[in-house]
């Protein structure tokens, strides 16, 4: 398995902007095809475009890139906030040299395994 990760982008995104308002992966998927389709690139299958960014919500919660939101910052249990975990990983997907990114890609299924991301992102191989 290889990660979308323009949708993971996409949804951390989502993830900092989300308060008092629920998460809804599956919304987002749809508007990330929609602006692949304005950039030219194929539109890809939404039915598994939606599917993979819910299974993507339930991969970064359970390795701890976000976490329920606190009321006090506007949760209603049906959003998030970055982790400090997340932070980094929306940092490396916002960064415009793709020197991490590519080392993501390289780790394959396990970039998004917590030890195994918090060792790359740390420098360490």
């Amino acid at each position: 398995m290889s990660y979308n990760w323009g949708l993971i982008h996409r949804l951390l995104h989502e993830v900092q902007r989300g308060a008092n308002d629920s998460f809804k992966p599956r919304h987002y998927a749809e508007e990330h095809a929609t602006q692949m389709e304005s950039e030219g690139q194929p539109m890809p299958n939404l039915d598994s475009l939606r599917a993979e960014a819910a299974d993507y919500e339930s991969l970064l919660f359970e390795g701890g890139f976000i976490v329920s939101r606190p009321e006090e910052e506007g949760g209603n249990g049906e959003n998030f906030v970055l982790t400090e975990r997340g932070s980094r990983l929306l940092a490396i997907l916002d960064d415009p040299q793709q020197t991490q990114r590519q080392h993501l890609a390289d780790k394959g299924d396990a970039a998004l395994v917590p030890e195994v991301f918090d060792e790359m992102a740390a420098g360490r191989p």
